[in-house]
Formats: C-alpha cells, sequence, structure tokens
C-alpha cells in the first residue's frame, strides 16, 4: 500500500506564476515558474493588471507542465494548496479561483498558504526545522524578524517602520538608472565597488529588532544631488557597493542580536534578498563562529515559487488547515493570525 502524500500548489503573489508538487512534506517533485520580469521591465517595475492578465494566461499551461513533469495527475492528489495572500489582489485572485476550481472538480481539500510563511519554509526544502528558530524575511515589500517555536507558529518581533530592504534596493537603482528589477543589478555592481561612501545605519533604539530604510535612501539621494551640484561625481559601483554595506550591516547585526537573545538553534533566511550575494556572504560570516545554524535556501527557491507555498501547505495540511469554498485572496494577510488558524 502506498501511503506517499501528494500537495499541489499553486503561487500567483505577484508576477510569477507557479505551480509546484510536493511529495510527503519535503520531497519536491514538479516546480515550473512563468516568469513575467521581461513584460514589465519597459515599466521600471510590477504593473498589476498587466500581472494579473499574464496569469490567467499562463496558469493551465504552468499547471499541466507541473503535472507532468512528476508525472502525476490531479486525481494522484491530496490536497491543493495556493498563496491567498499578501500580495497584489488581482494577481492573487487568479491562483486562488484557480485553486478552488481544481479543488471542487477533484474533490480534494483545499488549503490557503500566506506567501511569507512559504519564503520561510523553503528552506525546509533542504534541510528540517530545529525549534526554536528566527527567521529573517527579506524582500520587495517585506523586512521581518519571525520568531518560531514550532510549525506555523509566527512571533513577529521585528519588522520594517518604512521603506523594505527590496523596496530600498529598487529604488536606489532606479536614481542610479539600472534597469529592472533593481537588487540583483546593485548586487552585482556592489561587488564590483568599494564601500568608500559612509552611509548611515538605522540602529533605533537599543532593544528594537525593528528596521529603517528610508533614512538610507534618502541619504543615497542626498549624497549624489550635493556631488552633482559640486561637479563631483562617485562611481556606480562605489554608491552600490557602500548602500549595500549599510543595509547588510543592518540586517545581519540585529539577526544576530536576537537569534542570540531568544536563544534559536537555526536562522532561516527568507525572500527574494536572500539571493543578495552580498548579504549571503555577510550572514555566513556572523554566524560561522556561533552554535547556531544558518540555512540560506538556494537561489531558485529564494524567488516568488510554488515549491515554498507547497511545503509550507503540506505542514498546514498536516495540521488540519482547511480552506472553505468561499476562500478569497487577502491582499494585507496577518502572519501571526495565519499562524493560530485551526482546522475547519
Amino acid at each position: 500500500m502506498n501511503n506517499d502524500q501528494y500537495l499541489l500548489a499553486i503561487e500567483t503573489s505577484c508576477d510569477e506564476t507557479a505551480v509546484a508538487i510536493i511529495k510527503n512534506e519535503r520531497e519536491l517533485v514538479a516546480n515550473v515558474v512563468a516568469s513575467q520580469i521581461e513584460s514589465h521591465k519597459r515599466f521600471g517595475g510590477v504593473v498589476p493588471e498587466i500581472a494579473s492578465r499574464h496569469h490567467i494566461e499562463q496558469i493551465t499551461v504552468t499547471l499541466e507542465e507541473a503535472l507532468t513533469e512528476a508525472g502525476l495527475t490531479l486525481d494522484d492528489m491530496d490536497a491543493i494548496g495556493v498563496t491567498e495572500g499578501p500580495g497584489l489582489v488581482g494577481a492573487l485572485l487568479v491562483g486562488v479561483n484557480a485553486a478552488k476550481g481544481l479543488a471542487f472538480a477533484k474533490h480534494k481539500p483545499l488549503v490557503g498558504v500566506h506567501h511569507i510563511a512559504g519564503h520561510i519554509y523553503a528552506s525546509r526544502l533542504e534541510k528540517e526545522f530545529e525549534f526554536p528558530l528566527l527567521a529573517l524575511v527579506v524582500s520587495g515589500g517585506h523586512t521581518e524578524l519571525v520568531l518560531m517555536k514550532g510549525h506555523n507558529d509566527f512571533e513577529v518581533i521585528g519588522e520594517t517602520r518604512d521603506d523594505a530592504a527590496g523596496e530600498a534596493y529598487d529604488k536606489v537603482a532606479r536614481l542610479l538608472r539600472l534597469p529592472y528589477p533593481g537588487g540583483p543589478e546593485i548586487d552585482r555592481l556592489a561587488a564590483q565597488g568599494e564601500a568608500v561612501i559612509d552611509f548611515p545605519r538605522a540602529w533605533l533604539e537599543e532593544d528594537s529588532y525593528d528596521f529603517s530604510f528610508s533614512g538610507l535612501k534618502s541619504a543615497v539621494i542626498n549624497k549624489l544631488h550635493n556631488a552633482s551640484q559640486k561637479g563631483e561625481e562617485f562611481k556606480p559601483e562605489d554608491v552600490a557597493a557602500s548602500f549595500q554595506e549599510s543595509v547588510v550591516d543592518v540586517l545581519s547585526t540585529k539577526t544576530k542580536k536576537a537569534a542570540t537573545a531568544y536563544e534559536v538553534n537555526q536562522v532561516v533566511v527568507a525572500g527574494g534578498v536572500a539571493a543578495n550575494k552580498g548579504l549571503r556572504q555577510a550572514l555566513t560570516e556572523t554566524f560561522k563562529d556561533t552554535d547556531i545554524d544558518l540555512l540560506i535556501p538556494p537561489l531558485n527557491l529564494c524567488t516568488d515559487n510554488a515549491a515554498m507555498i507547497a511545503t509550507a501547505g503540506a505542514v498546514a495540511y498536516k495540521q488540519g488547515h482547511r480552506a472553505a469554498w468561499d476562500l478569497n485572496a487577502h491582499p494585507g494577510l496577518d502572519l501571526e493570525e495565519y499562524g493560530k488558524r485551526g482546522s475547519l
């Protein structure tokens, strides 16, 4: 008798249409992502209406490709998972309605998944979690420190008070007239430059684990504006290196401080900015002489994908989380409240 359990997951929260299938919570058997970067590049950012239209065009193709890659059918699935939020409401609705249709047609349980929970659980595809753990979530819309004492037990102990780190990267990239997406371009330039400009670090209150990058963004703007007025010029590579050093210094220092204070066993890095080489190197250096296990997902699991939704969904499914047929998109879904859900 085959006791393997399969969950199919759909992710459409922003500008990637993704479908993945996971076996027994941690074994990935299919992971398909249709990116929209080329469509949004000319606008310098994601256009929600265009993103939604692309999801409608790609969802069926992506689903079929994932099933083919896994060598399975929808009848083989034990449950259907989907990102219900946070994200762009129009984009989320495409995935939510597709998942509801599949679950209803095939009489499968439906599981709503929090997008950030997915990012955190991406690392569990590489290694089992050891609680308590601390997750550093760094993306375009989120910069948070999340304490977890068990599966789907989320306590946000630090968050951004203004711009998220990824948002600051994108704004500085536009200032330097770099192509979209700006974050990877800043990271690439930073590796070629030197941190010769002393940009500020927003440490905030001594006991705070919160973040603030708005002042840093303004400092970069003012530095370049003042230099231009004086006829001076900074190399873009040096601006990128100096900016990145400031961001990474704050992220790694606050993460270590919180990890030590809460006596965690692991630190999990999550979100699109987890792909940043400067951040990966700094965190590796920060935790190399500690007893804390650092988990950083591979590059293909840092940016939005359905594999992370699948593994987070499999845990929620095992815990008895079930979505009703009135499941809707929740663009502002709260992580802590999501984790408190019980079975329906």
